[in-house]
């Protein structure tokens, strides 16, 4: 049934005309044994998202009372067959639900892994705070969340004289007396006499206390509604099914965890209920036992937006289409296209990390042809500028440096990447030639991937976050609840680069990478290996007997794999619009979903297309109009900082500042020394002639005090976390009154020197200033505000006393501004 209503959903403030439908969630359930049970939701929803719930007043009728019954919303079995439910609302409205009920009548005993181990997880009894923690608590000690069932079974079952579980006298059973507290626990009371997780305990000692080997095993979870309008303060439920290999449905709302990606759009607690706190998308996430999944909550911001905005918003490729589409749903207006100066200035910066010249600026703006700004990023792409650029982003990708490589496998390794930029090598073809590399680390540059992570649990949780962009590194040691990749996993992972060998070269820095016939490394909590294996992928047959890292490599690049493009593709736009669809680039968790998940696909799929070409991504990301948006805020959509309605402002890296520094004022930075393994010493090198640029340097062991204080990555760990780019005292001390910019100003090659010569203008030096360092000539109320400077230090004569400092004083107030540190 459709009609046309006024919903405001749960509160909604803004007024929407919706043609909604009545539904039951879930639409088809199947109830397996005694007493199985099934919690309803009664919503309307429109184009696949939940606009309203209305389960409070809903009337709910079973077909058939001899086979399912309704208590409180809730469905449970009787008999075996097919019912059908009706929901009709007060003004009639309608919706069905159809129901199996199979094995009513088979009473079997609850099973520990499946039905125990929930419960003590949800109570909380397996937390890292109680018995969970690695010494566990009061002389008992569970796994992690019940990551390891037999463990658990044992430690229940046998320790203690058996007293934590007494099958002679189940009523007596420790986990039960003290759960419910009916005995002194440090704990307290995480189990009620009267309720359901405690009648299912003492079941399941009642039928033995076994451990079954052969209980069905969990093969995913779904939550409901998967998306849902939700307005601030307005509050839904939601409902988590679980599904098992033996093809079992259980309703496990009320044993699962939960969380918000942003609890200042929804929040969400323990019993599924989630309330609205602001504007914008928050993603909940939900695991239970191994698997974890997530639904979207969206509150639009209180707007009134035209549609034809949108409309008539300009759209170069699939990009803008869809963020458009993101900005319609959240009624946030773009804003409009910037100004010519501000893009050129802003894509040198993006793609080089140079500056532009002001002659090219000039030409830049002085060109009225259509595709003007095609044909500059078409230009910026063939710069050798972006080779240095991009050159510098994959080494503090893969640490290039000093600190864990000598100087002649350092260069190497830059080498090879900066060879595999000049390139424009397809991002397939780059990793599997570090992935596979064989033989000398001098001839084979890629090979020192693996001098740098020797030990196959580095080698393993760093292939994760540089080409899958992930962190594995939490399985090492236990499940996490809301976590996707357990230890199993990760163990079997790890075993693809268990027979990576290393052994010293013919020369002094050189190390031989081969592959060795045999080795393992061992689960630490069963102590075998696992098959060797992808991340949810087919385990390599042990008869095989192929290299496993060609294993690896083929399905990390094979088209099909879910997380490879992505990965990439994720951390470039972010270069591009200050964010990734993913923040933090390198944390592509399932629990940390993409702010535009269908942007985030289109892009990895037209990776793909053209064959993981860097440049191609690079060109379509620069061409869209969702890059070329003014940096400007409208009222309207102040507040978004994730789905791309203007260009994000954000400070430039050190190193992009530092040579800013150094091109506008023409003095080049010296980099002659580099530091050494004590701390704060520094030993002389010759390595860097005069002119090299900060994005030129291979080795994050150059000393630079400027760039440590701006946040230049020490490459010790593949982590974004390693740039910082929050604003410190140091930069501003280092800006205000260091001595970096001081001595460009200062230095006889300068170009204030050059300026003094050429005996230069007031009205000049203004102009030339401004359109060196922020690409655009100053406005009236500007020039008018820096001849002020000049009054106050010299008269206009270029000679005169003084006016080296005026000049001085010019450079150092636009060289301080935050439209100079920044890229907007």
């Amino acid at each position: 049934m459709r009609q046309l209503l006024t919903v405001l959903f749960f509160g909604l403030s803004a007024v929407q005309v919706l043609a909604a439908d009545l539904r039951i969630l879930p639409s088809e359930v199947t109830l397996t044994g005694p007493g199985a049970s099934q919690k309803l939701l009664i919503v309307e929803e429109e184009k696949g998202r939940v606009i309203a719930e209305k389960t409070a007043g809903v009337t709910l009728v079973s077909s058939n009372t001899k086979v399912a019954v309704i208590d409180k919303g809730t469905l449970q079995a009787v008999g075996n067959g097919n019912v059908i439910v009706t929901a009709k609302t007060s003004d009639g409205k309608t919706a069905t639900a159809k129901v199996l009920v199979l094995k009513a009548e088979q009473n079997a005993p609850p099973s520990f892994r499946n039905d125990i181990i929930p419960i003590l997880t949800r109570a909380g009894c397996n937390s890292g705070s109680c018995h969970g923690a690695l010494a566990g608590k009061g002389g008992l000690k569970l796994s992690l969340r019940g990551y390891d069932p037999e463990s658990d079974h044992f430690v229940l079952t046998r320790q203690a004289l058996a007293r934590r579980v007494d099958r002679s006298q189940p009523e007596k059973s420790l986990v039960l007396l003290k759960g419910a507290r009916l005995m002194p626990h440090g704990g307290g009371q995480r189990l009620f006499a009267d309720e359901a997780d405690y009648n299912t305990l003492l079941t399941w000692i009642q039928s033995g206390a076994l451990l079954n080997p052969v209980d069905a095993k969990l093969d995913r979870i779904e939550v409901l509604p998967r998306a849902a309008l939700l307005s601030p303060q307005a509050k839904s439920s939601l409902i988590v099914r679980a599904f098992y290999s033996d093809g079992q449905i259980k309703d496990v709302t009320r044993w699962c965890h939960y969380g918000s990606s942003d609890d200042n759009v929804a929040k969400v607690t323990e019993e599924a209920l989630v309330s609205g706190a602001g504007y914008g998308e928050a993603s909940i996430t939900v695991g239970f036992g191994s698997r974890v999944t997530t639904m979207v909550i969206t509150s639009p911001f209180p707007n009134s937006v035209n549609p034809k905005v949108f409309a008539d918003s300009p759209r170069s490729n699939f990009i803008d289409e869809l963020v458009l589409q993101k900005l319609q749903s959240l009624n946030l207006p773009p804003s409009p296209n910037c100004k010519d100066a501000e893009f050129i200035r802003r894509a040198f910066l993006d793609a080089t990390g140079i500056l532009p010249q002001p002659q090219e600026v000039e030409k830049f703006i002085s060109d009225k042809s259509v595709d003007k700004r095609a044909k500059l990023i078409a230009e910026l792409l063939e710069r050798p500028e972006l080779i240095d650029y991009w050159s510098y982003k994959w080494s503090d990708l893969f640490l290039v440096s000093t600190r864990k490589l000598p100087q002649p496998a350092m260069w190497s390794f830059y080498r090879s990447l900066r060879q595999a930029v000049a390139d424009n090598k397809p991002w397939d073809q780059l990793a599997r030639d570090i992935l596979l590399a064989n033989g000398s680390t001098m001839q084979n540059g890629g090979g020192n991937f693996f001098v740098l992570h020797k030990d196959t649990s580095d080698v393993a949780e760093t292939v994760a976050v540089s080409f899958l962009g992930m962190s594995v590194t939490c399985a090492r040691c236990h499940n996490h609840p809301l976590e996707k990749w357990t230890q199993d996993q990760y163990w079997s992972f790890a075993n693809l680069f268990s027979r990576v060998g290393l052994k010293n070269g013919e020369r002094d820095g050189d190390v031989v990478v081969f592959e060795r016939p045999t080795g393992d490394v061992l689960h630490p909590r069963r102590g075998v290996p696992m098959p060797a294996a992808p991340l949810d992928g087919l385990p390599l047959a042990a008869e095989e007997g192929r290299d496993r890292r060609i294993y690896f490599a083929d399905w990390l690049t094979s088209p099909d794999n879910p997380y490879f493009a992505k990965a990439l593709v994720n951390r470039v736009w972010r270069n591009f619009m200050g964010r990734g669809l993913v923040e933090a680039e390198d944390d592509l968790r399932e629990t940390n979903p993409a702010s535009n998940r269908e942007l985030l696909d289109a892009l990895a799929r037209d990776f793909i297309t053209h064959k993981f070409d860097v440049k191609v991504l690079i060109r379509t990301i620069m061409n869209s109009a969702a890059y070329q948006r003014s940096s400007q805020k409208l009222e309207e959509n102040a507040q978004d900082d994730r789905y791309y309605s203007r260009y994000l402002v954000r400070r430039l890296p050190g190193e992009v500042i530092l040579d800013a520094l150094s091109q506008v004022t023409g003095s080049p930075t010296p980099f002659k020394e580099i530091y050494t393994g004590v701390e704060g010493g520094v030993a002389a090198t010759s390595n860097y002639p005069p002119g090299t640029r900060a994005l030129q340097l291979p080795d994050s062991r150059v000393a630079s005090r400027f760039l440590d204080a701006f946040g230049r990555p020490d490459r010790l760990a593949t982590c974004s976390c390693e740039r910082q780019q929050d604003p410190t005292v140091g930069q501003a001390l280092m800006m205000n009154n260091g001595q970096t910019l001081n001595d460009k100003l200062r230095a006889p090659d300068s170009r204030v020197s050059a300026w003094l010569k050429e005996k230069v203008t007031d009205e000049q030096a203004i102009s030339r200033i401004f359109m060196l360092a922020l690409s655009r000539p100053p406005s009236a109320k500007e020039r008018e505000r820096f001849q002020a400077i000049f009054a106050n230090k010299t008269s206009s004569e270029p000679n005169a006393p003084g006016r080296r400092e005026a000049l001085e004083d010019l450079f150092w107030a636009v060289l301080t501004s935050r439209e100079f540190l920044f890229n907007h």
